[in-house]
């Protein structure tokens, strides 16, 4: 005798409405323990949540993000904020205030870079000596550009347009409101140019891939004066050296901090023997005039980071790799390069591009295309191979394993008005990007992480987390289910051979059940027709009087 399950109209329906829309909206045993934290772009709140989605601790500012922040080891909370102060109005990434505040909320910190000659963005990090690196805009008048050798034909300065360059500065904290320069690095000390002889920076662009061309750009005349846009900032405590993003030139650079500020305008000095000159370039050798189209391989990446030490892969770097009109489609990428292919100390051919031609490991979707930010996002390892991967315009955070397989997602529930009500669209929710501590962190230590609520509103009850937890799959000889994982529209059968009368439940991902029949004793067989279920994961329940038995049913 076979039963069939009729999943009516209604039921589909039921589960595309009621799944979470926000906070957790998938949760697969098993994934990575852990803690998250993240900044909503349009709020002033930064939240710790644990992989439940329930809120650990919250911090609040008087500034909307500028836009990193992070978790410090002794506890405090870092973060970047946007300054009502600043003159460059039209910058993406705009921040201007360092702040610092303990795990109790209390502003330890707070240190302004924004003023008409310069302004902090994107990101800042704190050292392990306990200062800070900062990102900043500084501006350039169109007198200093055109002297430094800019064409005026191809850049902002057509539009008589001022141009802003970038340095690192390196602060030393002082008290509550106070800071000394300790070290910093400037791009237009490692300018050159083939325009115009008569001007500074002079020489053949392609036989020095140490300096940055300043009549590059990727596609223009540029829009606005933002030449450079470095968009990220990681420091290798080992070699004493610094990597940093171009949004811009579509590259990652690596510079040495081992010197002075001194050597660091010039071309000498340090371990590397460069002074402030790039040790290492990646992702666009057409910025120095070397290879073609095709060994671009980067497209309005962000976050470039170094694996470090007790990480799978350490000493690599890992991209999240926009991909903006990216040959074959806007697909973002997870890109990993293995920078030691060029060499230690870096080195480079006298025509060709620097090592390595290709990425050591990339992911994407499985369907390429349905993963696409086309601005911001992050990504970062985590100890067991899995990552942590960022989309930022979604506002949504991922994990996927050591086989790229899709573990948690999480979705930023607050935007501008505060926290959102679980099953609306999610709007003005976008994240920089989001960081991952696990349980073991020294910030935690005799810290009580007692979970609270979820921080959405009205947050779906059972959560999709403790569905999943108490989910626990039995596997015996009475009880089977066949074909699993299956496709979302198809038969899913149901063995199970017992000689009392048992009831058989099916759950959509929020736990909500979506078809239940009482069966007779000695039905082997039950057939179960899928109506184009949303993919996700399902749990199939049987139950016979004295035992419970479950299943997990994933649909592709």
């Amino acid at each position: 005798m076979r039963v069939i399950f009729s999943l009516f109209a209604i039921c589909a329906s039921g589960i595309l409405n009621g799944q979470s829309t926000i906070g957790v909206t998938q949760f697969d045993n098993p994934n990575t323990e852990g803690y998250v934290l993240f900044s909503g772009i349009s709020s002033t709140k930064t939240y710790l949540v644990d992989k439940c989605g329930k809120k650990i601790n919250e911090w609040s500012s008087s500034y909307r993000p500028g836009l990193s922040a992070e978790l410090l080891p002794n506890s405090d909370l870092f973060r970047t904020g946007l300054s009502s102060s600043s003159s460059f109005g039209t910058g993406g990434g705009k921040g201007g205030v360092l702040e610092k505040f303990s795990w109790n909320g209390n502003l330890l910190w707070s240190y302004l870079i924004s003023d008409s000659a310069q302004c902090q963005h994107h990101e800042a990090m704190v050292l392990p000596n306990g200062n800070v690196l900062a990102i900043v805009w500084e501006r350039k008048i169109n007198s200093q550009a055109l002297q430094a050798g800019k064409n005026p034909a191809v850049t902002a300065l057509l539009n008589n347009q001022e141009v802003w360059s970038e340095k690192i500065v390196e602060l030393q904290p002082i008290g509550t409101n106070s800071a000394n320069v300790v070290w910093e690095w400037k791009a237009w000390d490692h300018l050159i140019q083939d325009f115009d002889s008569t001007k500074n920076n002079f020489g053949v662009v392609n036989q020095h891939p140490e300096l940055l061309n300043v009549n590059y750009v990727v596609q223009g005349p540029p829009t606005n004066s933002d030449w450079l846009h470095i968009n990220s900032i990681d420091y290798d405590s080992a070699n004493n050296q610094i990597l940093v993003s171009s949004h811009s030139f579509e590259e990652f650079w690596i510079i040495d901090h081992s010197t002075t500020s001194v050597q660091a305008a010039s071309h000498s000095g340090g371990n590397g023997g460069k002074g402030g000159d790039l040790l290492y370039r990646w992702g666009n050798p057409i910025t120095y005039g070397r290879g073609t189209g095709t060994d671009k391989k980067l497209f309005k990446q962000h976050h470039a980071s170094y694996i470090k030490a007790g990480y799978p892969n350490a000493g690599k770097v890992l991209i999240f790799n926009n991909g903006v009109n990216r040959p074959g489609g806007n697909i973002t990428s997870i890109d990993m390069v293995d920078i030691l292919q060029a060499g230690s100390p870096f080195t480079i051919g006298a025509t060709t591009p620097f090592l390595p031609a290709t990425t050591f490991w990339t992911y994407t979707d499985t369907i390429p295309t349905s993963f696409y930010a086309s601005n911001i996002g992050g990504v970062l390892p985590l100890t067991n191979g899995s990552f942590l991967i960022t989309d930022g315009p979604k506002g949504e955070f991922f994990e996927i394993d050591n086989l790229s397989i899709v573990k948690w997602r999480y979705t930023n529930p607050v935007n501008n008005a505060g926290p959102m009500v679980q099953g609306v669209i999610p709007t003005l929710n976008t994240v920089f990007r989001a960081s991952f501590y696990p349980p073991t962190y020294s910030a935690f230590t005799g810290l009580s992480l007692t979970p609270t609520t979820e921080i959405e509103a009205n947050p779906t009850n059972p959560s999709l987390c403790s569905l999943a937890l108490g989910f626990k799959e039995v596997i015996n000889d009475f009880f089977s289910i066949y074909p699993n994982p299956i496709g979302s529209s198809g038969t899913l059968v149901i063995d199970f051979l017992a000689t009392e009368n048992y009831k058989a439940e099916l759950f959509n991902p929020v736990g909500q059940i979506i078809a239940s029949r009482e069966i007779s004793a000695h039905t082997n067989k039950t057939t179960i027709d899928l109506p184009n279920l949303e993919q996700g994961v399902y749990f199939l329940k049987c139950t016979n009087g004295k035992n419970s038995m479950r299943r997990i049913i994933i649909v592709n």
